[in-house]
């Protein structure tokens, strides 16, 4: 009777998260489609940045207290009131940016152009200032002048979730942004032990829970000056960090994505 009861545990965990995130994201949005027009921009992007702190901070509580997820995100804290930074945290699952934005109130995020529009993230991204991954060169000047104004941005050196484990071929993005803002890239390593929305699962696939998912602090670099050597660097670095992780895991007898 147990396997049936887990099974019926985890379609409800599932629906309930997607619903709450979903009404979340959405109240949101009905507050931050005025505030963007009505609010001065430096008090709008203050607020709309620790709306979504809060909003998905909500969300990642509730992961916990349903026992859907066990998460261990507190090594991020130790960034907060830090010099500018760049965030590069490899990208298994879609949850990523969500749960890492959870812990800081000053994080801009380089995220997908299409999900300006959105009508559940859209208006709450344009509060926050949050910077379009296209076109490159305007997104690099945005990242520029928002480290420059004391914000850490969170830009995902894949450009996508990883398909190719342990990461995918990194982009120059992080490294072109780091050299014209001279701050330095902090690496951000991300562990979990279940595929659950990672490229190609389906959304409303059911997961076997509960979910192990970590973020540890890796490597901090110093702003680059040879954009393909830094790039490479940082790729070889991640795979050493991820093979490893993979490697302890397997020894210790856990699962893994």
């Amino acid at each position: 009777m147990l396997r049936p009861l887990k099974t019926l545990y985890e379609y409800f965990a599932l629906f309930t998260s997607l619903t709450l995130l979903g009404a979340i994201c959405l109240t949101w949005s009905v507050f931050a489609m005025p505030l963007y027009f009505l609010l001065p921009r430096r008090m709008g992007t203050a607020v709309g940045r620790r709306g979504i702190m809060i909003g998905f901070r909500l969300y990642a509580w509730s992961l916990s207290a349903t026992g859907t997820y066990r998460l261990d995100l507190t090594a991020i804290d130790s960034l907060r009131g830090g010099p500018p930074v760049i965030l590069a945290p490899n990208h298994p699952c879609l949850i990523d940016a969500l749960l890492i934005l959870t812990r800081h109130p000053n994080v801009v995020c380089v995220m997908k152009a299409e999900l300006m529009k959105n009508v559940f993230l859209g208006s709450g991204a344009r509060l926050a200032r949050y910077v379009r991954n296209e076109p490159t060169r305007q997104m690099i000047k945005e990242s520029v002048t928002h480290l420059s104004e004391g914000a850490v941005l969170l830009l995902f050196p894949e450009g996508t979730r990883t398909t190719l484990a342990p990461i995918n071929p990194l982009v120059a993005s992080v490294a072109l942004i780091a050299k014209h803002a001279n701050v330095p890239v902090q690496t951000l390593i991300v562990e979990t032990d279940s595929p659950y929305l990672s490229k190609g699962w389906p959304l409303f696939k059911r997961p076997s829970l509960p979910i192990t998912y970590r973020v540890r602090l890796g490597k901090r670099f110093a702003p680059p000056q040879d954009v393909a050597a830094f790039t490479a660097e940082l790729e070889a670095y991640y795979r050493r960090e991820l093979t490893g992780a993979l490697q302890s895991r397997w020894l210790r007898g856990e699962p893994h994505a």
